[in-house]
């Protein structure tokens, strides 16, 4: 049976020693430990951020500012009246719009309220039951004046 005293002590295989910074000559990192000479990099605490150009002025001020981005802009899923005149169906509504492929499902789209149009000079005959979040005035008319029925849900 081995003795273990402290001249026989080993570190167990495949463990390294951190190195040690800046202990001297004899640690094998010399006299500026492993920093070169002066600069901000040298120094403690000397962290250059990610975005900093070396004194050149930062691209986020060299771009100009354009536009504007409305958050309360509300987003639609837009369906057209003509779209429903070849369609033997006469009741519609999101759910079913979906499944039928005249509007948007999935993904970020699918999350958007549904709003019916209709061009100005649309010809639509057709008695149809709608019910969508919203409806542009024209298409509430033709939907109306043809026996029809526009639901706002």
């Amino acid at each position: 049976m081995i003795m273990l005293t402290l001249n026989n002590l080993k570190r167990p295989a495949g463990k390294k020693l951190k190195k040690r910074l800046g202990k001297g000559q004899g640690s094998g990192q010399g006299k500026q430990a492993g920093r070169g000479h002066k600069g901000r990099k040298a120094r403690a605490g000397g962290k250059v951020p990610s975005w900093f150009e070396g004194g050149q002025m930062p691209i986020q001020r060299r771009l100009p500012k354009r536009g504007f981005k409305n958050i309360h802009r509300i987003h639609y899923r837009i369906l057209n009246l003509n779209r429903l005149q070849e369609i033997e169906e006469t009741e519609f509504d999101i759910p079913k719009l979906e499944v039928m492929g005249l509007i948007p499902s999935k993904g970020q789209k699918g999350k958007y309220k549904v709003k019916v149009l209709a061009a100005v000079n649309q010809e639509f005959t057709k008695a149809v039951n709608i019910k969508a979040n919203a409806f542009s005035k024209r298409a509430h008319e033709i939907i109306e004046k043809c026996g029809g029925k526009a639901e706002v849900v």
